[in-house]
């Protein structure tokens, strides 16, 4: 009886082997490559876009393949291509997402030519190629394997090369919240991937995939202070730059509660699974009131992104007033850039700016809310269950974390349709991603990480969507 139980074993992981596609990993990287200079070769800076050049690229390679598509562009130049792979239907459709654009840059600080997708050194130097033309060329590979190897799908595949998510909160979005009002049926999905996540790894060796499963919601608002105005030789009690930087004092020291939400207190709890026993005694003992707070200290100090995921924060950026050196101002103002919680009661939280400040001379004017807050993406799903696969796969010595994203993302407009979405993302060393990461002036990612991201997406979805 064991040597039949036995054999059926064996011939059940020769079946499941023998099914899975098999793909040249030596063609699909230099392939990936390829299509990833081409895509950091064009300037597609935001303002003012002009995205519709990658989905130009993008559209030749699919009319080749044989990929249908559809482009929706709410202005010529700012276009959205949108592809689909059918399956059999059996299940909800997967969506894999990239965004086109990318933040400027200032030439003169670059050592290479921002838009020349330089190899240098075992790198790709570049505006764009870690946020995001990295997950536009993976789901580009993704798509062209799928259908050159015939893969049968229980889901449909959605891969959206999306406009406009570098200025995704302005009065007329033409990316992702164009597609979700206008166009929501062309994407609807059960799962989502996009970026945001991170393959974290310290002198070459991985420790840990972060696999987003929720983001802080920015919440931006105005402090305004009033006086009257005068000659700059006469002092006021009520001159208005004055109060104003009394206030922004007062909210810049502001240290709102500490809340975990399930994704952060997961996020702690398995780092300290995997850290030396005193970092292992910081994660553990956040919730220990007896430590807490000097542990927050010590994050204030030496790493802001763990102390920023404990709460809603506040960052004063910009401030305005005045218009001659000896003229007092009527009027003085202060930008903040508040990151929330995702299910932070903003009214409650004003009024507790307010009598932080304790100054009627000085009003918040919020912004305009731009992304929407939604409920953090489960961790007990068929997709986050295949993503910690696909970890053990590539990475077998490390873990999977869900985390919380400090900045934005536009799977925030997925997740508010009711979409289980994920951010996922390159390997990076912690050194080289402060340095070289998201929006920096000496941008790059290794041809090693880019091709693992293609590689990660690829493994992923199979499990999610191909037929077993």
């Amino acid at each position: 009886m064991m040597q039949r139980y036995l054999l059926t074993w064996i011939l059940c992981a020769l079946a499941a082997s023998a099914a899975e596609p098999a793909v040249d990993w030596t063609k699909a990287k230099a392939e990936a490559l390829q299509h990833f200079q081409a895509i950091v070769r064009m300037n597609t800076s935001n303002p003012p876009g002009n995205e519709t050049q990658v989905v130009n690229y993008i559209k030749a390679l699919f009319d080749r393949e044989g990929i249908p598509y559809e482009i929706f562009a709410l202005e010529p130049n700012r276009a959205n291509l949108v592809a689909r792979l059918k399956g059999n239907g059996s299940k909800k459709p997967i969506l894999i997402m990239g965004h086109t654009d990318t933040v400027g840059v200032q030439r003169e600080k670059w050592p290479v030519d921002p838009f020349g997708a330089v190899r240098q050194d075992g790198f790709i130097w570049g505006r764009g190629t870690t946020d995001n033309k990295d997950c536009v060329a993976a789901g580009v590979m993704l798509m062209l394997q799928l259908k050159r190897l015939k893969v049968p799908l229980d889901r449909d595949v959605i891969f959206v090369a999306e406009a406009s998510e570098e200025s995704s909160s302005g009065p007329v979005n033409v990316g992702i919240e164009y597609l979700v009002k206008e166009h929501w049926p062309a994407i609807e999905a059960e799962y989502a991937l996009a970026e945001g996540g991170f393959v974290h790894s310290e002198n070459g060796k991985v420790r840990f995939v972060e696999i987003a499963a929720t983001e802080k919601v920015p919440r931006r608002a105005k402090l305004v202070s009033t006086g009257t105005s005068g000659h700059g030789s006469r002092p006021r009690r009520d001159n208005a730059v004055v109060h104003l930087s009394t206030a922004v004092s007062k909210i810049g020291n502001w240290e709102p509660p500490m809340r975990l939400n399930d994704v952060t207190r997961t996020f702690f709890e398995r780092l300290g699974t995997i850290s030396p026993p005193e970092e292992a005694a910081r994660y553990n003992g956040l919730v220990d009131p007896q430590k807490s707070a000097a542990i927050q200290r010590y994050f204030a100090e030496k790493d802001l992104g763990k102390y920023s995921v404990l709460r809603t924060s506040i960052s004063p950026t910009m401030l305005t007033a005045g218009f001659r050196e000896n003229v007092i101002p009527s009027q003085a103002e202060a930008m903040l850039d508040i990151r929330a919680l995702p299910d932070e009661d903003m009214t409650a939280f004003y009024a507790q700016m307010e009598r932080v400040i304790g100054d009627p001379m000085v009003k918040i004017v919020p912004s305009p809310p731009g992304r929407p807050s939604a409920p953090p993406s489960r961790i007990d799903t068929e997709m986050f269950r295949a993503l910690e696969k696909t970890q053990r796969r590539m990475y077998p010595g490390a873990i999977t974390i869900p985390g919380m994203v400090t900045g934005a993302t536009d799977l925030a407009q997925l997740r508010a349709k009711g979409v289980q979405a994920y951010g996922i993302g390159p390997q990076f060393d912690e050194a080289e991603f402060a340095e070289h990461g998201w929006h920096s002036d000496v941008e790059r990612l290794s041809e090693d990480s880019l091709y693992g991201l293609v590689q990660f997406l690829w493994y992923t979805v199979v499990e999610v969507a191909a037929s077993k």
